[in-house]
């Protein structure tokens, strides 16, 4: 970028909060392989439905409190009394029942995979990268209208998410997901993060 140019962001990362515009620079459409932030994204995505993405990830930290730490372990064990004080006045997150619940069985659902995977460790990473042959897709959007917000590869994502025990999973949660973790980079070809992150999903391709 020449000097005093302002950067160019996608349009939603405009005008925005400073947290959001970090967001949206430093972790967005990054490939993510990470298991356990791949499990934290997953609980925040699904909190998204019917808000903002903005609303939710100002209630991040909140949630990483409540949540111990999005330990998955610790989220499956939740009982009645825990879902009562997380809904309650002063959580600092979406007091949701139906959502405060799909989380705890969304981590149930997720030791249930791991149960059945060949590397357990990493059981919900390798069900979404399989989904793009562990390579993040390049796509070449040039307006936000232009950008999808399902595909088929988020509908059979979706279905199989739903098959497997998962809630809050469908296909426009899901995509929006891909979109975060970089299964697919769907900057604007002219923002300033495009080329940067093109350039890490080639160099994960090229390491399969």
């Amino acid at each position: 970028m020449k000097p005093g140019r302002e950067p160019v962001r996608c349009p939603w990362a405009i005008g925005v909060p400073a947290f959001y515009e970090h967001y949206h620079d430093h972790e967005w459409g990054v490939p993510c392989f990470d298991e356990a932030k791949m499990f934290e994204m997953l609980i925040l995505e699904g909190a998204q439905a019917g808000l903002s993405w903005r609303t939710v990830l100002a209630r991040r930290e909140a949630y990483r409190r409540a949540f111990d730490g999005f330990d998955v372990e610790r989220i499956a064990r939740y009982d009645e009394a825990k879902i009562a004080a997380l809904l309650a006045p002063g959580s600092g997150i979406i007091r949701n029942r139906l959502k405060v619940e799909a989380a705890v069985t969304n981590a149930r659902a997720l030791l249930g995979l791991r149960d059945r995977a060949a590397r357990p460790e990493r059981a919900l990473t390798d069900l979404f990268w399989s989904s793009v042959d562990g390579r993040p897709k390049q796509n070449a959007w040039r307006r936000r209208e232009d950008v999808p917000a399902t595909t088929p590869v988020s509908d059979a994502l979706s279905r199989e998410l739903r098959r497997l025990g998962f809630k809050f999973v469908g296909s426009t949660i899901v995509y929006a997901y891909m979109q975060a973790c970089g299964l697919v980079n769907d900057h604007l070809v002219s923002c300033m993060c495009y080329e940067a992150v093109r350039a890490i999903g080639q160099a994960r391709g090229e390491s399969v």
